[in-house]
């Protein structure tokens, strides 16, 4: 027995220091900089991300500050963090860009569409819904968004009203779940009708979210999950659970839809009409916690700072003579303030913290002196792009300006804006984005003052990185108080 255990140990041993020799010395990145114990083992990483909890983002930052702007992060993948290399790795057209198989795990769920590993069979999977996310279909959508908009003033009024504290993060989330079920379901969930805007979608994202870095790491577990009955789900984890029934929910109201359609009969058309791989509702999660995020982020700031709200209701007053007046989604578009004070906001929401590693399978690319041969995964961290002060100086002062001086160098910074992503596998929802958040402030704006309530830009600012950003509260909160109505 033990000269057995001896002996399995022994080869152990000598594997791993084999392993070690070749990571260091023989593997094709062995050139590229980074810290030698990153390049050795994936524990480097497991430290910053499980032990101290979404933290390895930041290392990141640290690495590129002591290495330089290409850093090898583990042993098999580089991050570059040079702003003019993203568009070579997140590249569209023509030129290849497979998901890296290995960080597929962190979205639970590795059969959707967000963790399709092969360009071609994501591209023959995202042909399925491109039409129903085009700008000609969020254009269609404006009545539908304009309905909501308006719900919600007038569950924001009655907050006034009663002299109650609003959760705004809570309230848009809701706004934005309405939209986006609505429109991939054929059926609106009714989260603005809801007392407290109480989203059941939020909370299965959190739990959702809150193990991303877990699945990395131990996939099979994930798989295990998979195949757990949905009633044991939810007695486990309750949260969870409910976004799964929501799924079974849609599924079965798809399959129920194309049968109608195959007999002849007259549905309304939703997006899962089209799509019924159960794992579709990945839309709605990421519809509803992203553009909620956004208007929060936006809400907050331009409590924080009242001269911007009052400097963009000044320019609202060109398309909203009054606070009730109907307003067309081209005409925002055209505000440049409105325009800037939604980009400002992006940049800092940041939706996804996550980096999001790409793999060219058959080219090789080359960032300065080094070579990233193909195979290799590769990233380019959004989230630390809106932040790099040569491009945004001051990165976490919440500044409009900055998208309206008209130099050359910031008309390029719409360049380097890249909440949704770009290239091939660019956010399917960027066009009902634009949509829901130009007409939601735009209202918000013209028609209320608001006061933050017990919240502090502590309570927005991220410092760990679980898919979304968290805050030292956790999630983003903001608590406020509608204080009057605008009259003019």
């Amino acid at each position: 027995m033990f000269p057995l255990l001896g002996l399995i140990c022994c080869f152990l041993g000598q594997w791993l220091v084999l392993r070690t020799i070749y990571r260091l010395c023989f593997h094709p990145l062995k050139n590229t900089p980074g810290p030698k114990l990153a390049a050795i083992s994936h524990l480097y990483e497991f430290y910053y991300d499980i032990i101290k909890g979404g933290q390895f983002i930041y290392e990141i930052k640290r690495m590129h500050d002591q290495y330089g702007p290409i850093v090898r992060i583990n042993p098999r993948e580089v991050h570059v963090i040079d702003p003019d290399f993203y568009d070579e790795i997140y590249a569209s057209g023509s030129r290849k860009r497979d998901k890296d198989p290995r960080f597929v795990p962190t979205f639970t769920l590795p059969t959707s569409m967000i963790a399709t590993v092969g360009h071609d069979h994501h591209r023959f999977r995202r042909g399925l819904l491109a039409n129903y996310f085009s700008r000609r279909s969020a254009l269609e959508l404006v009545p539908l968004v304009e309905e909501r908009v308006l719900k919600l003033m007038d569950r924001l009024d009655g907050f006034r009203q009663s002299q109650r504290i609003a959760r705004l993060d809570d309230a848009f989330a809701g706004f934005a779940a309405d939209v986006i079920t609505s429109h991939s379901y054929g059926q609106r969930f009714g989260f603005l009708e809801d007392e407290t805007f109480r989203c059941n979608i939020r909370q299965a994202v959190g739990e959702i979210t809150a193990l991303s870095h877990y699945n990395l790491f131990f996939p099979r577990v994930v798989r295990v999950i998979e195949q757990v009955p949905l009633w044991l789900l939810a007695w486990l984890q309750p949260g969870k659970s409910s976004l799964y029934d929501l799924q079974r929910t849609v599924f079965a109201q798809s399959q129920e839809s194309m049968a109608k359609r195959a007999s002849g009969l007259e549905v309304r058309r939703s997006v899962f009409t089209s799509l019924t791989d159960p794992k579709g509702f990945l839309v709605l999660a990421a519809g509803t916690e992203t553009t909620g995020r956004v208007l929060t982020i936006a809400a907050f700031h331009l409590a924080h700072s009242p001269e911007i709200r009052d400097r963009l209701r000044d320019e609202l007053k060109q398309v909203m003579p009054t606070p009730q007046s109907a307003v067309g989604f081209p005409e925002l578009e055209k505000l440049a303030y409105l325009t800037a004070v939604i980009n400002e906001a992006l940049r800092l929401a940041s939706p996804l913290t996550i980096r999001l590693p790409r793999v060219a399978p058959d080219e090789t690319l080359k960032y300065k002196d080094h070579v990233i041969p193909p195979g290799t995964p590769m990233s380019c961290s959004s989230y630390l792009m809106h932040r790099n002060p040569s491009l945004f100086p001051d990165p976490e002062r919440f500044d409009p300006e900055r998208w309206l001086n008209g130099s050359e160098q910031d008309r390029r910074l719409n360049r380097y804006l890249t909440p949704f992503t770009r290239g091939s596998r660019i956010c399917l929802g960027i066009n009902m984005a634009y949509v829901e958040l130009y007409l939601a402030l735009a209202h918000l704006v013209r028609r209320f003052d608001w006061e933050l309530h017990e919240t502090t830009p502590e309570d927005v600012r991220i410092v760990s990185d679980f898919i979304l950003g968290g805050t030292r509260r956790g999630d983003i909160k903001v608590d406020a108080k509608i204080v009057r109505c605008v009259k003019d």
